[in-house]
């Protein structure tokens, strides 16, 4: 049996406001939106600052076995901060082909799962598969009083889809979606070192040992290929690459809502 980590609070290195970002109307307002790598880890200092800065609710993306290793954090602690589990995926094994299994074993999972430039079916099958829980969060998004920040383990898949899906919502262009994307593989080195103690016993349960020489192959280049794949394969899978969540029921009066809440004039 895999011993539960100890785990060590740290200050996160994927988190960036969504403010500034051009959309239809004018831009994303900062202090609206807030996506991060995992925030159960953070520091009380980080916590209160966070806080401070505005912060109402937390959207937690990641999958059951992982919050069940971390808990929600010092965040957590905050009576006037809204908790909201939101699973997009049930467990991590989904990452790689959907199954929680791989046709090449092991092996072949950790290839795949290490591999971002191989990440764009995953992204599609989260995007139509968890589209009521994508839904879900951006009603909170845009119903919160004040600022939500929105987070998985590493801040650039799980929540890489969110933030697509919300600027998608408020008619962001693709270019600055996939813009604002490729910002995370500025910080993979450090995301890795940051979650490795979390994620070592979640990824040993598929065999997968995340061992130091795993964590020197994941490479310090960020491809913006998966989400423009993502893009392309809704667009000819729907036409509308919001159709599976208006399916899923992100209605008119909620992208209206969202826009009210997130939109100021740009410069």
């Amino acid at each position: 049996m895999t011993s539960t980590p100890a785990l060590t609070l740290s200050a996160p290195v994927n988190l960036r406001d969504l403010g500034g970002i051009a959309v239809d109307g004018g831009v994303v307002r900062p202090g609206f939106a807030l996506r991060a790598d995992d925030l159960a880890l953070v520091t009380d200092d980080v916590a209160r600052a966070l806080v401070d800065g505005g912060v109402r609710a937390i959207i937690d993306l990641r999958s059951t076995d992982e919050l069940g290793v971390t808990g929600r954090g010092p965040l957590g602690t905050h009576s006037n901060v809204s908790y909201h589990h939101v699973p997009l995926l049930a467990d991590i094994g989904q990452a790689a082909d959907g199954t929680g299994t791989h046709p090449a074993g092991p092996a072949g999972m950790a290839a795949e799962m290490m591999d971002q430039t191989r990440f764009g079916r995953m992204y599609l099958r989260m995007y139509e598969g968890a589209a009521p829980q994508i839904v879900t969060a951006l009603a909170i998004i845009a119903h919160a009083p004040g600022a939500v920040a929105f987070h998985c383990a590493a801040g650039q898949d799980r929540t890489g889809v969110l933030a697509a899906s919300l600027l998608l919502a408020l008619g962001a262009d693709r270019d600055d979606i996939v813009a604002d994307y490729v910002r995370t593989g500025e910080n993979s080195a450090a995301i890795m070192a940051r979650i490795a103690p979390v994620m070592r016993p979640l990824m040993s349960r598929f065999g997968i040992e995340l061992d130091a020489a795993a964590l020197a192959a994941v490479s310090t280049e960020f491809s913006d290929a998966p989400m423009r794949e993502l893009f392309a394969m809704l667009t000819e899978r729907h036409g509308d690459p919001l159709a599976p969540l208006r399916a899923a029921g992100l209605t008119d009066g909620l992208v209206a809502q969202l826009r009210a809440r997130a939109l100021t004039p740009a410069e």
